[in-house]
């Protein structure tokens, strides 16, 4: 099995966080990178490799991770110059991947069971599979049913449940050949396609924990959560792919973090 992590963008909303670290370096519990957790994951599950897509200060991802060694996997990268989207970095590397593998964003915490997530894609033959959570939107008016200008029903600060992406996906590489790369390809442009080309992608529910890191308060929501979390995200202690638990950055890091006083 084969991951397809997207690390290379800008972290724009978790700033200033952001300013000195690529989100997926950002840590956790004080002890992990969110990219540490998901390395740990996916090999304790049984994944051979990953490719990170990398850009914004994508020379630190690479310091941090190198090949992958110390969490028994393949690493190796490709680099994005301008940002392609989720899906763009992707169709770049098609002839190097596996008939089916997994594709998601770098900064999401989890306990969903990724090796679970594609096995179920390969058997469905769908061509893209994803991952989605349910939220619930509280909104806070009163919402008005209307009918050519005559009220037909009212709801007092109504909650609305949407099923809503969590940012992991399982992908049948043969659905992407068709698409020119190079160019920026999002999730939603592949979505919108194979729907218009009657080719519908599979849903796997998951009621489980997912966070995705995206604002500070996201951020700091995760770091209060962390410690009582840590069993559910994380491989047992003596688990091979575990990796290290206590962040060391490669001089190439901590010389970027340096401040003078």
């Amino acid at each position: 099995m084969h991951a397809v992590i997207l690390a290379g963008g800008k972290g724009v909303r978790l700033r200033p966080y952001t300013t000195r670290l690529p989100k997926p370096l950002v840590p956790i519990g004080d002890e992990y990178a969110i990219l540490e957790i998901v390395l740990s994951q996916l090999a304790a599950q049984g994944f051979a490799g990953a490719t990170l897509a990398i850009g914004y200060l994508g020379h630190l991802i690479r310091s941090f991770v190198g090949d992958g060694s110390r969490w028994g996997l393949r690493v190796d990268y490709v680099e994005e110059n301008s940002p392609l989207g989720t899906i763009g970095p992707v169709l770049r590397i098609l002839d190097g991947l596996p008939e089916n593998v997994l594709v998601m964003n770098g900064d999401v915490l989890t306990d969903l069971h990724y090796a679970e997530l594609l096995s179920e894609h390969e058997r469905s033959g769908s061509p893209l599979t994803i991952a989605t959570y349910e939220r619930s939107v509280r909104i806070d008016f009163g919402v008005l049913d209307v009918e050519c200008s005559t009220v037909t029903g009212f709801r007092e600060k109504p909650a609305l449940n949407y099923r809503v992406s969590m940012g992991v996906y399982g992908v049948r590489v043969a659905a992407l050949r068709s698409y020119l790369p190079g160019r920026p390809f999002g999730f939603d442009d592949l979505v919108l396609d194979l729907l218009a080309r009657r080719t519908p992608p599979s849903s796997y529910p998951f009621s489980g924990y997912w966070l995705d890191i995206g604002r500070p308060d996201d951020y700091d929501r995760a770091n209060q959560e962390f410690d009582r979390l840590r069993p559910f995200l994380l491989p047992p202690p003596d688990d091979p792919g575990q990796g290290s638990r206590v962040i060391v950055l490669p001089e190439p890091v901590a010389a970027e973090l340096r401040v003078d006083a």
